[in-house]
């Protein structure tokens, strides 16, 4: 597993779209290229251990959200309706 070179920025937003329940782990992948070890390597590393572990079982509750395989057929996006385009490996501006 090699983690790609990230900016603090673009570790920001990993952390950020991993913390929402509906964005899927190959979101992540599409913008950042961190495959799902790589994000769980990431959390781990930039959180504090109690958060990290408050994530992690978060996450494995919402399995059916962050696996687009296992995702509802009624879920065609993976971002908030009202959250501002984002395209490739751009972060959008605030």
């Amino acid at each position: 597993m090699t983690t790609p070179q990230l900016t603090s920025e673009e570790i920001d937003r990993i952390i950020q779209m991993a913390w929402e329940d509906r964005t899927p782990f190959s979101a992540i992948k599409y913008q950042f290229q961190c495959s799902e070890a790589d994000v769980i390597s990431i959390m781990r590393k930039e959180l504090k251990r109690s958060s990290f572990n408050l994530w992690r079982k978060r996450v494995h509750s919402v399995t059916n959200h962050k696996h687009i395989k296992k995702r509802n057929n009624e879920i065609s996006r993976f971002k908030c309706s009202r959250q501002r385009m984002i395209s490739g490996n751009k972060i959008s501006k605030r």
